[in-house]
């Protein structure tokens, strides 16, 4: 499906059924005009991942610029210093991804709202990246899964980051290590279903960093966690991107998880990302997430957000 939004030159491509759409005819930048930021939103909020080909002429500072116009930033990691207060550096040289899926930074209470990232060293073959719907997801359980999720509330912590479970090497990213992760401990009691502040839509918070679930041991939390992780990643609520200079990944952080895939040898692979600060999840019932232990202030501060 092909459809024009906003000006002539602006296309969305849809490629998936349930997720993912190529945005064509668009200069990434801060100057864009406010009919064209909306469309980019309103393109977001339906397809949850967009990918912008050709933006080769982007660097830090039209990226932060770029993502600003969607909403006050965050800074680059609640823990990882890779340089710069707002660009997180995600590099590997060995092989090594974010290879589990997750919801970027859930283990804090003010989860992020959108995530834009770009590839500055793509390698020759592999590292492709992996995104699956979780609206779709919850849409699609029968009765009675609704019923138990509608209610579950689980405890998500940085110490259960997808970095660290990599067991083959000492450390998960070329520029940070597992203690620099896990400097400050975070944990957060999140509603496993999240009503979408935007659309409405009820949304799984789920993904690696969660530790446990309300009311339920170690082995049943094990077992609950793939019952319902498993029916996020089935094949058809995701769509998979395989990356080439210049592209731009802009994805709906309250609305999806994602998955960067570690098979490209070792071949260099650097991308970047800058990250729109979100608000505090509510459940059905409009109970807010709660914080167990860490202060996230630092990282995003509530009252700057867009009412």
């Amino acid at each position: 499906m092909t459809s024009t939004i906003d000006r002539p030159t602006l296309t969305v491509q849809q490629l998936g059924g349930r997720i993912g759409a190529r945005i064509d005819g668009v200069r990434l930048g801060g100057d864009l005009p406010d009919s064209t930021v909306a469309a980019v939103r309103e393109a977001l909020l339906r397809h949850k991942v967009l990918f912008f080909r050709g933006q080769d002429h982007l660097e830090d500072e039209q990226h932060l610029a770029f993502a600003e116009r969607f909403g006050p930033l965050t800074t680059a990691h609640p823990t990882v210093n890779t340089g710069s207060a707002r660009v997180l550096r995600v590099t590997a040289n060995k092989g090594m991804a974010a290879n589990a899926w997750h919801t970027d930074v859930t283990f804090v209470d003010r989860v992020p709202a959108i995530s834009v990232l770009r590839g500055v060293v793509i390698p020759p073959y592999g590292g492709n990246t992996v995104w699956a719907n979780t609206v779709a997801a919850y849409e699609a359980m029968p009765g009675p899964l609704k019923a138990l999720v509608d209610d579950l509330w689980a405890v998500h912590t940085n110490s259960y980051d997808y970095a660290q479970r990599d067991e083959e090497n000492e450390q998960p990213d070329a520029n940070y290590t597992r203690d620099d992760f896990a400097s400050q401990l975070f944990e957060t009691r999140h509603p496993v279903v999240r009503v979408h502040p935007e659309t409405g839509e009820r949304s799984l918070v789920l993904g690696n960093f969660v530790k446990a679930f309300d009311g339920f041991n170690s082995s049943e939390s094990t077992a609950l966690y793939h019952l319902l992780q498993n029916r996020i990643t089935r094949l058809e609520n995701t769509i998979r991107w395989t990356w080439q200079h210049g592209d731009v990944a802009m994805w709906d952080n309250r609305a999806t998880q994602h998955y960067a895939v570690a098979d490209f040898g070792s071949e260099p692979r650097e991308m970047r990302r800058i990250t729109v600060a979100g608000d505090v999840p509510v459940s059905i019932d409009g109970r807010s997430s709660e914080v167990l232990a860490g202060d996230a202030e630092a990282y995003s501060r509530l009252d700057e957000l867009i009412s």
